[in-house]
């Protein structure tokens, strides 16, 4: 089974991230054929420094494999280093609907952030994600609840496209896990946890130190009750009790019952010391992955060939199938 995803290299990566996405990274790599990529070209549709983006790129690089991804058991590359995915975008416009990129909820919400420039690419965005999944023949996507829609435009692409030019594509299927997919600002527990959208105090990051996090989940927003239970009026302890069962490997119903009667601040202190605890090989091993610039750069260009060679053939058989190019010898010419 082929498994791909991409990970934009904004900004430092936040709890909310590693649940929802890199931990199940490092888990695909023992389901199948895993292939991951540092998405720097989505990163130009939005205002950027581009010594920034480099930094972030080695940033995220470096926080993948401090989290587990290993380059024997997977491959891992940066996403301008493939230039077959800029050529499919191009190709798999033509069975991309305009309204489709009209209803997309992620265009809205960030053109409605763009001060200066609302950027084609940023409308195209989409299309991007669909080339960078398509050019791996990919059956499943691990993805956070926020990317549903994303990826339920990525089948209609393939679907279309196999339905016009013949059976060419795999169309994938989402991986969205039941518990974690959607970890909540700390201080605003109705929207979600974000490296643009959350305050200092209202996101954990995971190179935040012992104390910031134990400051950051003691003074979480919850509300007036005591009672450790998830309830829909109860957004802040909501989260603290999906945070703290995902840690833990247990049901949110498990922690409601080891809690119970022990109050909001006993609870808390619970849950800072289950994400220090957590979190903090992950940072040591950063830190240390980090400093060796040249070592992450090698690791991205030897991921960048192994991704090539199969992204390279299903551009070929996409070409070949839209009629685009030169006729291949002896198909077509009377040789």
């Amino acid at each position: 089974m082929r498994i791909f995803s991409g990970i934009q290299p904004t900004g430092r990566k936040h709890l909310g991230n590693y649940i929802g996405a890199i931990r199940q990274y490092v888990e695909g790599q023992d389901r199948g054929d895993a292939v991951y990529c540092v998405v720097d070209l989505h990163a130009t549709t939005v205002a950027y420094e581009p010594a920034a983006l480099r930094r972030n790129v080695l940033d995220t690089t470096a926080m993948l494999l401090a989290a587990g991804l290993d380059p024997d058991r997977c491959i891992l590359f940066r996403q301008g280093d493939v230039a077959e995915h800029a050529e499919l975008c191009w190709l798999l416009s033509s069975v991309t609907a305009h309204g489709d990129l009209n209803r997309m909820h992620q265009f809205r919400e960030k053109s409605a952030r763009q001060r200066e420039l609302i950027s084609a690419g940023l409308f195209f965005y989409p299309v991007l994600q669909a080339a960078d999944v398509l050019a791996y023949k990919t059956e499943e996507v691990p993805i956070g609840d926020d990317q549903r829609q994303h990826l339920e435009l990525t089948r209609d692409i393939a679907i279309r496209f196999n339905q016009r030019f013949g059976e060419t594509l795999v169309v994938p299927r989402h991986r969205i896990p039941e518990l974690g997919a959607r970890i909540m600002d700390l201080q605003a527990p109705e929207q979600k946890m974000s490296t643009t959208g959350s305050t200092e105090q209202g996101a954990i990051y995971v190179t935040d130190d012992e104390a910031a996090i134990a400051r950051k989940v003691m003074t979480a927003v919850t509300d007036s009750a005591s009672e450790v239970a998830r309830a829909p009026g109860k957004p802040g302890i909501t989260n603290l009790i999906d945070i703290f069962a995902v840690i833990r490997g247990v049901a949110p119903e498990a922690v409601e019952a080891e809690f119970a009667g022990s109050g909001y601040g006993a609870f808390k202190q619970a849950v800072a010391d289950e994400v220090v605890a957590y979190l903090a090989p992950v940072r040591a091993r950063y830190e240390a992955l980090r400093a060796d610039e040249a070592a992450l750069e090698r690791t991205l260009g030897s991921g960048a060939q192994k991704a090539r060679a199969i992204a390279a053939e299903t551009l070929a058989e996409v070409r070949r199938a839209m009629g685009v190019g030169p006729p291949e010898v002896g198909v077509g010419t009377g040789l």
